[in-house]
């Protein structure tokens, strides 16, 4: 177990991709809090899940964008396990349209939550890693920002900001054994990623979506939650201890950079 005993927060790890990151770290031996905004008892079976695995996982109920939320979210973890070890920042708010039909106030809780969210986290955790000498920090970014999509600037521009966010931590928090880098999905077949598909995106062709998105990768299917957990589990691990300020990019070889 490359994790074992070790503690990894995963925000927005209550549904979907988030949900599949916390099975596989637990897997590895690793202590899950699942920081969420959805209610405890939606996330609950997750927890029972894994504790009947013989893991250990704790709900703490957060809105990344706040910062007493993350503040108080990095505190109970280290009363119930004494360290923190890992960080992922998973949580995003991904609504679809074009461009000039976003409002100012959706506009700013874009931020909020995709941009402000990781980086109030990373503020929170900070000292505890400090203190530790050691830390792993993935920031969860998108294919989208390296290729552009329609009906999704917002979304776009907020997870290039993860990118920059990314490069700069990095450079900032090497020297005290912190590492910061970024995994950056593609097109994940999840009820979240195909909802603003299905609404906005391609309406009533969610099919053909996939086709076309698949056409243009050199694997030719479409990636799937359980694609993400090894490039994860790597990041998060010895293994990637002399890797910084990276991007992975794990999109079916849609995008190379």
């Amino acid at each position: 177990m490359r994790l074992k005993d070790r503690v990894v927060i995963v925000t927005g790890g209550g549904r979907g991709i988030g949900e599949e990151y916390c099975y596989g770290l637990a897997r590895e031996g690793a202590r899950v809090c699942i920081a969420e905004l959805l209610p405890e008892e939606q996330v609950a079976p997750i927890i029972e899940d894994i504790r009947a695995e013989g893991g250990d996982a704790l709900y703490v109920r957060t809105d990344v964008s706040k910062q007493e939320d993350t503040e108080r979210l990095a505190k109970v973890v280290m009363e119930r396990w004494g360290r923190i070890d890992g960080l992922v920042n998973n949580a995003v708010w991904q609504p679809a349209k074009p461009f000039n039909e976003f409002t100012v106030a959706e506009f700013d809780k874009m931020m909020a939550v995709n941009v402000r969210g990781p980086w109030l986290c990373i503020v929170a955790v900070y000292p505890y890693m400090k203190a530790q000498g050691k830390g792993k920090i993935v920031n969860i970014a998108s294919q989208t920002f390296f290729y552009g999509w329609w009906n999704l600037a917002p979304y776009v521009a907020s997870k290039g900001a993860i990118v920059g966010l990314t490069r700069a931590l990095a450079r900032e928090l090497g020297s005290q054994g912190i590492r910061v880098n970024c995994l950056a999905p593609g097109l994940t077949v999840t009820d979240g990623a195909l909802e603003p598909v299905n609404e906005s995106i391609l309406p009533g062709q969610v099919n053909k979506w996939l086709d076309m998105h698949v056409e243009g990768q050199c694997i030719k299917h479409p990636g799937y939650p359980q694609d993400l957990v090894g490039p994860l589990l790597y990041l998060l691990s010895d293994d990637s201890d002399f890797m910084t300020g990276q991007t992975v990019l794990v999109d079916g070889g849609w995008v190379m950079h």
